[in-house]
């Protein structure tokens, strides 16, 4: 008797651990990422429904604080630094709070994206962002809460909040111009220093064309000349050498030597002492 009891028991318990149903949430989460111009927009909430209830100024009340959704509060994450009514606001992760009206509605863009709903302290301090907006009604019941991304522009976009017979929407501007801007600055006025010292590493590191090299590291040299950089000098010092000229080498790790001492690098000061003996100059 006692062996069928514990078989049942086991039998009962291997059940409830293996038969976990999955049945839909009542509010299914969504994620939406927008592109606007070079500024990547993601969202993400929850989406409750009517279900036949009243929603603004029923289950959800005027003059509060509303998480916007259900469950978890909604996040908004920008990848580049944006404006929201005139203000900048820095790229990252925010909750979007809203307080409905009856003749205007409150969007509130919130520092702290990390709560279950409402922060159970609101703290003004985490408020990025409070613009007041006019409800628009609209003819037909929205059955399930929807956000969305209107009226897209390369610089802006509207962030779009509707259930039952409201809209409301907030725009928001992104600096595609300034970013494209400085892109073409940066082409029409061909490699950085940076960009020149990489390619003439490389090809020092690979063996590959050493006179091409020579050039590069010469430009990177001259680009730099009012604010000198010791491991430029140093990868000048080694290229030349390659190329044969012992001279313009032992110049450059000189140089380079000065430099490292100055701001204090144990390694290159080492590695340039080190050529310099090789080379005969010390």
């Amino acid at each position: 008797m006692k062996k069928t009891i514990l078989s049942l028991f086991v039998a009962a318990f291997t059940f409830s651990v293996n038969a976990q149903i999955k049945t839909p949430a009542p509010s299914p989460f969504q994620k939406t990422e927008q592109k606007v111009g070079l500024t990547d927009v993601t969202l993400e909430y929850s989406r409750p429904s009517m279900k036949g209830r009243k929603i603004f100024g029923g289950l959800v009340d005027f003059g509060k604080v509303w998480r916007t959704g259900a469950n978890a509060n909604t996040k908004l994450a920008f990848s580049t630094d944006f404006t929201i009514d005139g203000k900048k606001m820095k790229k990252g992760t925010y909750a979007l709070y809203t307080i409905p009206g009856e003749k205007t509605w409150d969007i509130i863009l919130y520092t702290d994206a990390t709560n279950g709903g409402t922060p159970k302290n609101w703290d003004e301090s985490k408020v990025a962002a409070k613009v007041k907006v006019t409800p628009l009604e609209i003819p037909i019941d929205i059955e399930t809460f929807t956000i969305t991304f209107d009226d897209l522009t390369n610089n802006s976009a509207v962030i779009g909040i509707m259930w039952e017979k409201t809209y409301v929407g907030l725009q928001f501007e992104t600096p595609t111009d300034a970013m494209v801007t400085k892109q073409i600055t940066q082409i029409m006025n061909g490699p950085s220093a940076s960009d020149y010292y990489a390619a003439a590493s490389y090809n020092l590191d690979t063996n590959k064309n050493m006179s091409d090299a020579k050039i590069w590291v010469d430009k990177a040299i001259e680009m730099t000349s009012k604010d000198p950089k010791f491991w430029m000098y140093r990868k000048q010092a080694l290229i030349h050498a390659k190329t044969g000229n012992k001279k313009s080498a032992i110049a450059a790790a000189k140089t380079s030597l000065m430099l490292a001492e100055k701001a204090k690098n144990a390694g290159y000061i080492k590695m340039n002492k080190a050529s310099l003996k090789e080379w005969g100059a010390m």
